[in-house]
């Protein structure tokens, strides 16, 4: 079972299932919508192949629910300031929500559907920007100049094992609770769904795919199947492959999606990227930071073009964001009075993530170039969706704060001693030894 093929300006595609070689019938169901680049797997549970059914009501009414709103998509397609980004994730997210009461209530009608439910993972792209929405442990991969990132994350039981300490990577394989998620969509009337959103560059392929296949994929062999031919409607074969010569235990789907270079500027702006998040890793509070964490920080920055003399921070205005000079450089000053110049790579602002304290000092852009800007509320809300992370980040933070502090108590000491040597000297009004 097969899609057609699709060469829209740069969007190819090609997706695949299969029954697998243990199970009699296939309860996972895709969705390729080539009109509005929406590309959903699905893998559903339940007995009496309630799980069929599930993942089937729940790529319709995605299609549907998202079919419904496409003049949202085509706003913001158009760049209208009526759609945003939070606008378009929030849509795909209200299209789970959807297919989670849908799939509830048939159950609750049906005794023989009851408890049914499916995992799912959405991918939209318009224009140069992806969207995704997820639940479950169905995994969407990026594959980025060779580099592979898993950007959606495992709600499943043995996930959570190992985020809390409780199991390692090698040992989950023999788990019990291998096959446990912890998020569905329908075995109840409503579920948390993850969103993001992020940048799609020219090369960039996208592997969504149900746990049929990822049980038994090493994340290291994605490239090569990726890469093994130009023809992209060869490639979820080998993936399926791959899977029934490990066991083929579960049923297998797969989607490829691939972005064309069709200008040749892959190789332009994945340098791009790479600078902007080699800029962000040698921050101090971002230090403990994966490669895909630090991508999800990259995907809440903005970038702010400066010119000289440009103002970007007004002393005595509440701070709102940490800025990253990404190139040129920018004067820190009170009134006329220079204080520092920071060059490329710098950053300024940071206690603006914590409070709204009132900004200490002036700061002006001393030569064009670019700045990254992180909002405290999207630094909250990254913070809050992934703990672990949050944890990375307070520990560097309070690193950092320590050693500030430690250098803080070693100045007034200084100039506490030297304050003492000053007074002593002219209580005793102690003069140099003429002889």
């Amino acid at each position: 079972m097969s899609s057609d093929i699709h060469a829209q300006d740069r969007i190819h595609f090609w997706a695949q299932t299969d029954v697998g070689r243990v199970r009699d019938h296939n309860e996972d169901n895709f969705l390729v919508d080539k009109n509005m680049n929406l590309f959903v797997v699905a893998d559903g549970m339940g007995g009496h192949a309630a799980g069929e059914v599930a993942s089937g009501i729940a790529v319709k009414t995605m299609r549907d629910v998202v079919s419904q709103n496409k003049d949202l998509l085509d706003a913001y397609k158009e760049g209208s300031q009526i759609a945003s980004k939070k606008d378009v994730a929030n849509l795909l997210e209200h299209a789970v929500h959807k297919a989670c009461e849908e799939i509830y209530s048939i159950g609750e009608r049906d005794p023989e559907k009851r408890g049914m439910g499916t995992t799912l993972s959405a991918l939209l792209v318009i224009n140069q920007d992806g969207f995704i929405a997820h639940v479950g442990d169905s995994r969407i991969y990026l594959q980025r100049a060779n580099r592979v990132i898993q950007l959606s994350e495992d709600h499943s039981l043995i996930n959570e094992l190992i985020k809390r300490g409780k199991l390692t990577a090698a040992t989950a394989e023999d788990s019990p609770y291998k096959n446990a998620v912890t998020r569905a969509v329908g075995v109840y009337e409503s579920v948390e769904v993850d969103t993001m959103d992020f940048d799609v560059l020219p090369g960039d392929q996208f592997l969504l795919a149900s746990d049929g296949l990822t049980g038994y994929l090493k994340e290291a062999e994605i490239p090569g199947i990726l890469t093994l031919s130009s023809a992209i409607k060869e490639i979820p074969q080998k993936f399926i492959d791959l899977a029934n010569d490990r066991g083929g235990k579960d049923n297998i789907t797969c989607i490829i999606v691939r972005i064309v270079d069709t200008e040749g500027k892959a190789d332009e702006l994945n340098k791009e990227i790479e600078q902007k998040i080699e800029t962000i890793k040698r921050m101090p509070i971002f230090k403990y930071l994966t490669y895909n964490e630090l991508v999800q920080v990259l995907n809440i920055t903005t970038v702010r073009e400066m010119k000289s003399g440009q103002p970007i921070v007004k002393e005595g205005e509440p701070g709102d964001a940490l800025y990253i000079v990404l190139t040129g450089s920018v004067r820190v000053h009170k009134g006329d009075v220079d204080i520092v110049t920071l060059p490329a790579g710098s950053h300024f602002g940071e206690m603006a993530l914590i409070d709204k304290a009132p900004r200490s000092a002036d700061v002006s852009a001393a030569s064009t170039g670019k700045l990254l800007a992180i909002a405290r509320e999207d630094f909250f809300k990254i913070i809050k969706a992934e703990p672990r992370m949050a944890n990375k980040l307070l520990w560097a933070f309070l690193q950092e704060l320590s050693g500030r502090l430690r250098s803080t108590n070693k100045e007034l000491e200084e100039d506490r001693r030297q304050h003492l040597e000053d007074l002593t000297e002219e209580l005793f009004d102690l003069e140099p030894d003429k002889d």
